[in-house]
């Protein structure tokens, strides 16, 4: 999407799709109000005010569509700083194409993906990471995920960099005014000053860097796959957290054969909860696939629920079953299932063995999920897991993968500042270095930026938003 096409007027349905009470288009441009007025039969749109509302009917051809509700947002108070006109009509399928269609007809584009926000962007509505936090924010569905949005859309995280960028610039035109002054060897930026200045803001990027852990689990929701052998409970554990009868329950061992996956809220985390096949040899060809799936899922999770059945398994069978699963960056926490029907000597056994005689130093939770006996704790515990102990109403906290990739080439950029300041480098070396550190900040709010970079990020947005 290039820049110069900002001069149409677009339209799109900012509503969902289908049948509704009502619907909304939206159009944007200079000549949005004209373009509304050509069909809307009532007042004269050109002669409103901003921030007002008019019924009247929608007729294209001469023929009635719709009576609607014209809002008018005048340049440049409205959400794209443009002229924006937004029709409210019944969400009839039908008339809303109709009335699309009528727009066009009269000279508007049909909108791209993320279009309206984009132009809200480049007309300084507000920085590119506010406008990737709108984004977030339609795609919320758990309350720590709008919480995180709605602050990052109202500056939260623009204010931090706007904070450190304002200090590394005011050193970095003092290096600049160096280079003017080459030849007669004076230096106006504070070196000792300087390095202190550095220091400062690596320790705050570490902080943001360290909260992309949380951030990713919070935006994207953390996997976490319940494994173990054939009847051990799995599926009736999953069944108890979701609070809904998902999954087949049998006796029959290897009634699970396929991936089961749904989503559970704890406490505003979403966790992604996979059920797998049972861990056995294969007795035939699609039990086998079930269990290579169930290998393939453990590769990609970040919390293993080891799921064994407390009154028969041996704690031999358990220990040989971690030992193939384990991996780095793999949490398991170990499940015993149907304690309910076991004597307390004989848990505080198995406890024992698996702790102390193997040395395994795995949290071990004690749980009937047929009774739903202790799963609160397990809930607990996964949620102090999933977000490390961290709220987020602690600091900004970075949920965007290309944010914490250009602080990563900030945190890169401020190392090599800080060793040529340390190796005495010339000024043009340092120069170039805190160059490179605030353009890595400069991208994260859109102060630069190609259009390339615009295309990708404004694609992801629905149209008419």
């Amino acid at each position: 999407m290039l820049k110069n096409e900002f001069s149409d007027t677009i339209v799109a349905l900012s509503t969902p799709p289908g049948t509704g009470a009502i619907g909304v288009i939206r159009l944007s441009g200079t000549r949005a109000v004209e373009i509304a007025n050509t069909i809307f039969k009532g007042k004269n749109l050109l002669e409103q005010a901003s921030h007002t509302l008019h019924f009247g009917k929608i007729v294209y051809h001469n023929q009635i569509l719709d009576e609607v509700v014209v809002s008018l947002f005048l340049a440049p108070s409205s959400y794209t700083k443009e002229n924006v006109v937004e029709i409210s009509c019944h969400g009839s399928p039908y008339i809303l194409q109709k009335i699309i269609e009528a727009l066009l007809d009269s000279g508007a584009r049909g909108a791209k993906p993320g279009e309206f926000t984009m132009r809200a962007f480049l007309n300084g509505r507000f920085d590119l990471s506010q406008a990737e936090a709108v984004a977030d924010l339609i795609a919320a569905e758990t309350e720590t995920q709008q919480l995180l949005a709605i602050k990052q859309m109202r500056g939260g995280f623009t204010n931090d960099l706007k904070m450190l960028r304002e200090k590394l610039i005011h050193f970095a035109s003092l290096i600049e005014l160096e280079l003017d002054f080459g030849e007669e060897d004076v230096e106006f930026a504070n070196r000792e000053e300087l390095k202190a200045l550095i220091m400062e803001l690596q320790k705050n990027i570490s902080v943001l860097l360290v909260s992309f852990k949380f951030g990713n689990v919070v935006k994207n929701g953390i996997t976490t796959v319940l494994a173990g052998r054939p009847n051990a409970g799995k599926s009736t554990l999953l069944n108890a957290l979701l609070n809904e009868e998902r999954a087949i329950v049998s006796e029959i061992a290897g009634t699970t054969r396929d991936v089961i996956e749904e989503k559970i809220v704890i406490n505003g985390l979403m966790f992604r909860l996979i059920d797998t096949a049972g861990i056995r040899e294969a007795t035939d060809v699609i039990e086998k696939i079930g269990v290579q799936k169930t290998y393939e899922q453990i590769a990609n999770a970040s919390i293993l629920l080891y799921i064994f059945d407390a009154n028969e398994s041996s704690e031999l069978a358990v220990i040989e079953d971690i030992e193939k699963l384990k991996r780095e960056n793999l949490e398991i926490i170990l499940v015993a299932n149907k304690a309910d029907l076991c004597h307390e000597h004989q848990l505080g056994m198995l406890n024992y063995s698996i702790t102390e005689l193997y040395g395994y130093d795995l949290p071990i939770f004690e749980i009937s999920a047929l009774n739903k006996q202790n799963l609160e704790s397990l809930k607990e515990y996964l949620v102090a897991v999933a977000s490390d102990g961290r709220t987020s109403s602690e600091q900004t906290i970075v949920t965007n993968i290309r944010h914490y990739e250009s602080l990563q080439n900030t945190y890169h950029a401020l190392k090599q500042a800080l060793d040529s300041l340390r190796q005495n480098n010339t000024g043009d070396l340092l120069a170039q270095d805190i160059r490179h550190a605030l353009h890595a900040l400069g991208e994260i709010t859109g102060e630069i930026t190609t259009d390339d970079l615009l295309d990708n990020i404004f694609s992801k947005f629905c149209i008419g938003k």
